[in-house]
């Protein structure tokens, strides 16, 4: 299996999980504000300080990006390009944002692909405080409740990296058995969410989240080459202990690749942010 080599000394934890409850939600994300704080708005509003959005069909202006790119020196194993800025309305077509925390203040970690105004479909880890709604929208998420995403420095990578922290109840617990969980570098993303959905029995869960791999292979036989990219998981699951991830991704050249990942291939590059809800879904 590939894999990749970063600055700092390995850490012997290689994924972090918490258990929590996550409500499904249907938010409202108003125009005008940026998308970070038209997120942290409507959670709070619902009640929550965390979640996980999937940010489908909203008009964005302005739009601004990144995608993955070569360290410029040996700080990092990889880094980010250049902001992409469109001029005009882009469209997200589908994107992914774990809603957490950073130095106390509500901070969002997206990826999802998008249609520029150009026309073209491009995909990328979007800046949030930087990219603004045009008009409103009505969005699905997921909302967090005994555990929370908290930004702290990583000395592995050498990166402030999201990590499952616990977090108070406001009340009585909502919702559906979860965890929030983080997966180190260079464990196979199908394999560590397989293990933590032992740790907390969960036989049957659904799969939501964000992150980068080193490169890709899939079931049908293609690869993505590319030793850093960004990751949007578009369906996934476990059923009966196994897991399945269909994912979207796009590479240092920008191209975007899409299916189902190849069971035991497929080695987190810097980090993974998942929400796994138990599920009492029998399997076919």
């Amino acid at each position: 299996m590939r894999s990749i080599r970063h600055p700092g000394p390995m850490s012997p934890e290689r994924f972090a999980a918490m258990p929590c409850a996550a409500e499904p939600l249907t938010l409202r994300l108003e125009a005008g504000s940026s998308i970070n704080d038209a997120v942290a708005q409507a959670l709070a509003v619902a009640g929550f300080s965390g979640g996980y959005i999937r940010l489908r069909n909203a008009r964005v202006d302005p739009m601004r990006y990144v995608i993955p790119a070569a360290s410029l020196d040996g700080t990092h194993a990889a880094w980010y390009s250049d902001t992409f800025a469109p001029e005009g309305i882009t469209v997200i077509e589908d994107a992914g944002l774990v809603a957490g925390r950073r130095d106390e203040r509500p901070f969002f970690h997206c990826h999802g692909i998008w249609r520029t105004p150009d026309g073209v479909r491009r995909m990328g880890h979007l800046l949030p405080l930087d990219s603004r709604l045009a008009e409103p929208v009505e969005v699905t998420a997921w909302g967090i409740e005994g555990a929370l995403f908290d930004v702290r420095d990583d000395a592995e990578t050498n990166f402030r990296l999201f990590a499952p922290i616990r977090a108070p109840l406001l009340g009585e617990r909502r919702g559906r058995r979860a965890a929030i969980c983080t997966v180190r570098p260079n464990e196979d993303i199908g394999q560590a969410i397989e293990a933590v959905c032992r740790r907390h029995g969960f036989d049957h869960a659904s799969i939501q989240g964000i992150g980068s791999l080193v490169g890709a292979d899939f079931d049908d036989g293609s690869a993505v080459s590319s030793y850093a990219t960004e990751v949007l998981v578009t369906d996934g699951a476990v059923r009966s202990g196994r897991c399945t991830l269909d994912i979207a991704l796009v590479g240092m050249d920008g191209v975007i690749s899409a299916g189902r990942l190849r069971r035991g291939a497929n080695p987190v590059c810097v980090t993974f942010e998942l929400l796994v809800v138990a599920s009492n879904e029998k399997p076919a």
